[in-house]
């Protein structure tokens, strides 16, 4: 889980990048007028957007579910709920998500799952997650829909490093999971490189370190090759679960009574907003987003509901999946692990 000196740390650089994220959208707005626009916002379209969150977050826990039971692992579904809400909370709080998946391993550990299994599980939840990103915003820039690259022109550095940076770390972890000699040759010219620099000293722990996680990338490759068609369904609920995401900036639209604007356009939109932050190192990618979306969505909203749109938009999609999350992840903490006598779900392996 990490000391709690890192978390603290995590927890006060949040707090910045929020601090800063409020001073630079609100500095010099009346906030009594985009608050009376914001309450102008239907709420139906928003309990909708709440939905698609809780959906999009449970999105993974199916596939976290169907991948250990193809492992041989009775996990109930409740289960797998906690692990993904306790995946994107610390995923919300932490640079480029990092944190999430060292969490879920964590409390998956405590239902007796071994991490080299869960390790492998949320390795294909990872290569895939971004592949699907990757794709889609491959498509949007390869077919270049004349709308849609109107209202990315005035951000499109973004979009190309965004999409560059997920080809590379998708392509990096790809070179992992299918060719594990020359990724650990990589690997650990790169560690020698760093200490040959003095930018890292000379451990001999972390070379031993490196090369046996190399074995969880090698069962990840094992693994796609032996049970394609699953990786295939788990591709596809992704695509799912993302577009899931994506789909709220088109019900804020709706929510301010707006039409004349498809919703396969805006969802795109949001999709290479999506992509442009996924890699940076800023916690849900705070700040960065906002401009995308204050920038991207001008003339789609019109300057008085742009504002107000990226509120309900950025606090449905974001903060009250932060939320959601939190509240779940202290449920999790009080539940997982406690009940090994009475759960079923206690990582035993099926015959």
């Amino acid at each position: 889980m990490g000391s709690k000196k890192k978390n603290l740390l995590n927890l006060a650089f949040l707090l910045t990048v929020f601090s800063l994220t409020i001073w630079a959208v609100f500095r010099g707005e009346d906030l009594n007028l985009v608050f009376s626009y914001v309450k102008t916002a239907n709420p139906v379209f928003l309990l909708l957007g709440v939905a698609c969150v809780v959906t999009f977050i449970l999105g993974e826990s199916v596939i976290i579910c169907y991948l250990l039971r193809v492992l041989g692992y009775k996990v109930r579904a409740a289960r797998c709920y906690l692990y993904s809400f306790v995946g994107f909370f610390f995923s919300c709080i932490t640079p480029s998500a990092t944190g999430g998946q060292p969490a879920q391993v964590y409390y998956m550990k405590k239902d007796d799952i071994p991490i080299p299994e869960s390790t492998l599980v949320l390795m294909i939840v990872t290569i895939t997650y971004k592949l699907v990103l990757v794709v889609l915003g491959a498509l949007v820039l390869i077919i270049r829909p004349g709308r849609v690259m109107h209202y990315l022109e005035p951000v499109l550095f973004w979009m190309y490093l965004g999409l560059a940076l997920n080809v590379f770390c998708v392509v990096f972890m790809m070179i992992l999971v299918f060719h594990p000699k020359l990724a650990k040759w990589i690997m650990v010219k790169g560690l020698k490189l760093l200490e040959h620099l003095h930018l890292l000293r000379k451990k001999g722990k972390r070379l031993k370190k490196l090369e046996a996680s190399m074995d969880d990338y090698h069962a990840a490759g094992e693994f796609y090759w032996k049970h394609k068609p699953v990786v295939i369904r788990a591709f596809l609920i992704t695509v799912v679960q993302r577009l899931l995401l994506f789909f709220v900036t088109w019900l804020t639209y709706r929510a301010f009574g707006l039409a004349g604007e498809n919703p396969v356009t805006i969802v795109c939109l949001q999709g290479m907003i999506s992509l442009a932050v996924d890699m940076l190192p800023l916690p849900g990618g705070m700040g960065i987003s906002e401009k995308l979306f204050l920038s991207i969505f001008a003339p789609i909203f019109g300057p008085s509901l742009l504002l107000p749109a990226m509120i309900i938009s950025r606090g449905i999609s974001y903060y009250s999946q932060l939320t959601i999350s939190a509240v779940m992840t202290v449920a999790a903490h009080f539940i997982i692990g406690k009940d090994h006598s009475k759960d079923s779900n206690s990582g035993g392996q099926a015959t």
